[in-house]
C-alpha cells in the first residue's frame, strides 16, 4: 500500500509538517510495510513557506519589522535566488495577536511591505505572498506605506495605520515606490475568492473572525469603500470587484492596485508546485486533513483542492481532522471522501493525531477496500 499524506496546518495547534508526521507514524506502527509519503500543503495561509520550502530551495530569512499592532516582532521569510515567498500572516497575522485583545480597526499589513522591500533588497526579483490568517482590515494600505506610496489625508499628511488610517484617506500618491518596483513581479496566493466590497467581501464576511462587531464591520464596509475610490481615482485601477480581494483583510486587493499583483489560487499554486499531481498518481490512498473539516474546505483550501484532484484520479480519501462539521456521509463521498477520522477539538497535538490514526485507520481501510489484506 502507498499513502500520500497531504495535510494543511491544524491553525493554532500543529504546523503541516508536524501534523504529517504524527499521521505517518501512526499509518507505520498499524501498517510496518506500507510506502509512506509526506507533502504538507498549504494554500497561503499558515504552512506556506514549509510547504514551499522544498520545491523553491533557498534559505530561511529573519527580519526586524512591525507587528499587526505595530510592536517590533521577527518575521520569517523565504530567499530562493531571485524569488521570495513570504507569508503576510509572519508579520500581520492573528497568529501575531494571541493572548492580546483583537483591535480590527487599528491592525495594520505595515511590516508585510517590510518583508516586501527586505526581499527587494536582498535581490529579489519575483515575490510570492501568500495571504491567510490576517489579522488586519486594511487593504493593504499600510503594506503600501511601508514600500513608499504615500497615504494622506485632508491635510495632507500620512493618515492612521489600519482601518482608521482609510477612511480619512483622501489621496494616494506613488511616492519612492516607483523606483523600487521596477523589475518586481509580485504573485498573490489567496484562499478566497471574494472581493473586497459589497455583500460577500471583505468587511461583511471576514472582519468578524478578527474580532469586528456589527458596528465595526459597517465601517470597515464604509472605510473600504472609500478606499476602492481613491485608487481608481488616483492610480488607475478598479479593485472593489475584485475576485480575491479580500483575501488577507483586503491586502489582495491592494497588491493587486499598488504592485500589479496576480492573484492566484493558493491551494493549486501549491499542488502545482510541490509536485502533489505525480506523487498522487503512484499513491493508493491520500490521507489530508486539516484543524476543522467543514464546507469551507471545498471553497479555496488546500485539503478541498487536493480531495478534488483524488476524486478526478479514482484515489480513496480520508481525511484527518480535529473536528468535521460535515454529518452526510453521502455528501462526502460524492465529494471523493471515503472516512473522516477526528481527534476532538483542532487536533490538540501531535500525540493525539497519531492515536486517532492508529486506533481508526484500519477499521476504516477495511470498509473502503472490503479485503484490505489485498492491498495491505
Amino acid at each position: 500500500m502507498q499513502v500520500l499524506i497531504a495535510l494543511n496546518a491544524f491553525k493554532g495547534t500543529i504546523s503541516a509538517a508536524a501534523a504529517s508526521r504524527a499521521v505517518a507514524r501512526g499509518v507505520k506502527n498499524k501498517f510496518p510495510s506500507a510506502a509512506v509519503e509526506m507533502l504538507p500543503i498549504a494554500d497561503g495561509g499558515d504552512g506556506l513557506l514549509e510547504a514551499l520550502a522544498p520545491a523553491f530551495g533557498g534559505r530561511f530569512v529573519h527580519t526586524r519589522v512591525s507587528g499587526p499592532y505595530g510592536e517590533a516582532l521577527n518575521a520569517r521569510w523565504l530567499l530562493a535566488g531571485r524569488t521570495a515567498v513570504i507569508e503576510m500572516a509572519e508579520a500581520a497575522g492573528l497568529k501575531r495577536a494571541a493572548g492580546r485583545r483583537l483591535l480590527p480597526l487599528d491592525a495594520s499589513t505595515f511590516g508585510v511591505g517590510q518583508l516586501m522591500l527586505a526581499a527587494v533588497r536582498a535581490g529579489a526579483r519575483e515575490i510570492v505572498i501568500g495571504l491567510g490568517g490576517s489579522a488586519s482590515n486594511d487593504g493593504g494600505a499600510g503594506c503600501a506605506a511601508a514600500f513608499g506610496f504615500e497615504l494622506l489625508g485632508a491635510a495632507g499628511r500620512p493618515v492612521a495605520p489600519g482601518t482608521h488610517g482609510l477612511a480619512a484617506l483622501r489621496a494616494i500618491r506613488p511616492g519612492a515606490a516607483t523606483a523600487r518596483l521596477a523589475g518586481i513581479r509580485v504573485r498573490a496566493l489567496a484562499d478566497v475568492a471574494n472581493p473586497l466590497c459589497g455583500r460577500l467581501g471583505s468587511a461583511r464576511v471576514f472582519a468578524p473572525q478578527k474580532g469586528a462587531g456589527p458596528a465595526a464591520v459597517r465601517f470597515i464596509g464604509t472605510a473600504l469603500r472609500n478606499y476602492a475610490r481613491l485608487l481608481r481615482r488616483d492610480l488607475g485601477v478598479s479593485v472593489a470587484g475584485l475576485r480575491g480581494g479580500a483575501a488577507a483583510g483586503g491586502l489582495g486587493a491592494g497588491l493587486a492596485a499598488f504592485f500589479g499583483a496576480e492573484l492566484l489560487d493558493g491551494a493549486s499554486f501549491v499542488l502545482e508546485k510541490t509536485g502533489f499531481g505525480e506523487k498522487l498518481r503512484s499513491a493508493d490512498i491520500l490521507i489530508t486533513g486539516e484543524g476543522c473539516f467543514d464546507r469551507q474546505t471545498f471553497f479555496g483550501k488546500a485539503p478541498g483542492a487536493a480531495i478534488a484532484r483524488a476524486c478526478a484520479a479514482g484515489k480513496p480519501v480520508v481525511v484527518v481532522c480535529g473536528r468535521s462539521l460535515i454529518t452526510d456521509k453521502r455528501a462526502l463521498a460524492r465529494r471523493g471522501v471515503a472516512a473522516v477520522i477526528e481527534t476532538g477539538g483542532l487536533g490538540r497535538n501531535a500525540a493525539a493525531l497519531k492515536l486517532a490514526v492508529e486506533r481508526e485507520l484500519p477499521g476504516l481501510l477495511a470498509g473502503i477496500y472490503q479485503t484490505p489484506s489485498k492491498k495491505v
